[in-house]
């Protein structure tokens, strides 16, 4: 990168920046002392809103520049995390959104709570989110140190390890000073400039191809390096059995963990009722799927202009190949075009990044103050105590996160949040359900749910080869793999839910009808809903 590039890109990002730091200035001046102000804005938000900010934060790092750059490296198998993102949502519109809004407040474990013994409870649902949580968050960390590195022409690690560490440092700011509203309007922010980037890049390949798909798709596959194999299953996950099986468990995880993530679940609560929640759904699967259809275009066009040889060479795991694309389309690297182009979509997607951070540094925080602190502490803290505790909880999240996020800088994004949704399917999924569909549930059933998934899940990532054995390992220098796939999905996943089943056959607690059928009226009905 040169000087000409950097210079608009970063005056670009400074005003983002500037503009999300004077909406939380703004919001942080009304009263944010109430937990249902800091965790759910108040519940002022419409659908249309409230889906908007839904898909920005749904539309994270992992999409705009990790789905696309395994598109551009491998074709149609980088495809199919665009499937996978997308039908999750149809689980959650018909099986999550009403229901969580009627029986919780602020977190999952407002659900599982209501027909269990609270404290147990509360300790392991908030322990499960503040884990998927936070491998979240290090994929958007791991998506900005990248982003900045191409920003600023530097390949070493200085540069990304400041990026990463500023945006640890802003997302904390968002959080701990405006809270839900803040983060909210940061999203509907983000959200609409990224949809607005996305469709201005998607019309200019289209347009370079002269609207012929066919003719895109050829020139992608001949500048890919595989030929026609570039266009079929089989390049990334169809050399070995052990491949075929990774991307089943990929697929389960994508499908089932969107209904587990804590800050999708989180963002139904900001709204005044469950039907506002199943139209913001709806909203938001307008939104997200259109979205996803254009990360095609993209990731193909990013083969077919820039050369899937040239993406890998900027980044091994073809997190840039967004910004070349866009630096390609406007002209190429030393035009103005090019300049201009490059600095827009640089800042879209470091806006992407820091909006994306502050929604699921929100949910973590909640679920630290909330339920874990709520339930630890004796007598139970008030409300205002609890608020202060997530704002010092944002805080140790994000030097977690940033200590994470430095380590595994070198992963691609995309397969960073697929092991978030592995661990959030595992845990999370299977007692959400459970409580809210079986009703003899118990809570050892409840607790063994998420423990069952949740230490299956981390304990298969740590003997796999996303930890060590192999050159892309964290620790490439040792090998203490053995479990050979790099998702543990399709093993965590059913455990899960046999721990939850398991536990509450053999459970001596005999489950309370009478509050299961309290919990069915309200989930179904809204009566008695906060």
């Amino acid at each position: 990168m040169t000087g000409d590039h950097q210079t608009p890109a970063l005056l670009l990002f400074s005003g983002f920046v500037a503009v999300t730091l004077g909406i939380t200035t703004w919001v942080s001046r009304r009263r944010q002392g109430s937990a249902e102000e800091f965790y759910a804005g108040g519940r002022l938000f419409s659908p249309i809103e409230n889906g908007f900010a839904i898909a920005g934060d749904y539309m994270s790092a992992a999409s705009f520049l990790g789905v696309t750059g395994l598109i551009a490296l491998y074709g149609y198998d980088g495809m199919l995390y665009v499937v996978g993102f997308l039908v999750a949502w149809l689980v959650v519109l018909f099986l999550v959104a009403e229901l969580v809004r009627n029986c919780g407040r602020f977190t999952l474990a407002d659900v599982v709570a209501a027909r269990m013994s609270e404290r147990p409870v509360r300790i392991a649902a908030g322990t499960s989110s503040v884990t998927v949580s936070v491998l979240y968050l290090v994929a958007q960390m791991v998506g900005a140190g990248s982003l900045v590195a191409l920003l600023l022409g530097r390949t070493g690690g200085a540069a990304q390890a400041w990026a990463v560490i500023g945006v640890g440092a802003l997302m904390v700011i968002y959080v701990s000073l405006g809270g839900m509203r803040a983060t909210t309007w940061i999203q509907i922010v983000k959200a609409v400039l990224l949809l607005s980037g996305t469709i201005l890049l998607t019309v200019l390949v289209l347009v370079r191809f002269h609207g012929d798909v066919g003719r895109l798709l050829l020139t992608a596959a001949d500048r890919s390096g595989h030929g026609r194999a570039f266009l079929a299953p089989g390049l990334k996950y169809g050399g070995s059995w052990t491949a075929r099986l990774d991307f089943i468990s990929l697929g389960l995880a994508l499908v089932l963990g969107t209904g587990g993530l804590p800050h999708i679940l989180s963002r139904f609560y900001t709204v005044p009722t469950a039907r506002a929640a199943r139209r913001s759904a709806v909203w938001a699967i307008g939104l997200i799927g259109g979205f996803y259809l254009m990360t095609i275009v993209l990731g193909f066009g990013a083969a077919a202009v820039v050369g899937t040889g040239v993406v890998r060479g900027s980044n091994a795991a073809g997190n840039t190949a967004v910004p070349l694309l866009a630096r390609e389309l406007g002209g190429g690297a030393g035009s103005t075009g090019g300049t201009v182009l490059f600095a827009v979509v640089a800042a879209v997607a470091f806006a992407t990044i820091l909006a994306v951070v502050a929604g699921i540094t929100l949910a973590s925080s909640a679920s630290v103050a909330h339920d874990l602190y709520a339930s630890l502490r004796r007598p139970r803290g008030t409300a205002r105590s609890e608020v202060s505790v997530a704002r010092w909880a944002a805080v140790g999240i994000g030097v977690v996160a940033i200590a994470l996020g430095l380590l595994a800088r070198d992963l691609n994004v995309a397969f960073l949040v697929g092991l978030a949704f592995a661990v959030a399917a595992s845990a999370n999924l299977p007692v959400l359900l459970y409580s809210l569909f079986w009703r003899g549930f118990t809570t050892r059933g409840a607790m063994w749910a998420v423990y069952g998934g949740l230490i299956p899940a981390l304990g298969l990532v740590l003997v796999s080869p996303v930890v060590s054995g192999s050159p892309a390992s964290l620790f490439p220098d040792v090998d203490f793999q053995y479990f050979p796939l790099q998702n543990p999905g399709i093993v965590s996943i059913p455990l899960g839910f046999l721990a939850g089943w398991i536990g509450t056959i053999t459970s001596g607690e005999v489950a309370d009808e009478a509050t299961y059928a309290e919990t069915e009226v309200r989930s179904l009905t809204g009566a008695g809903a906060v």
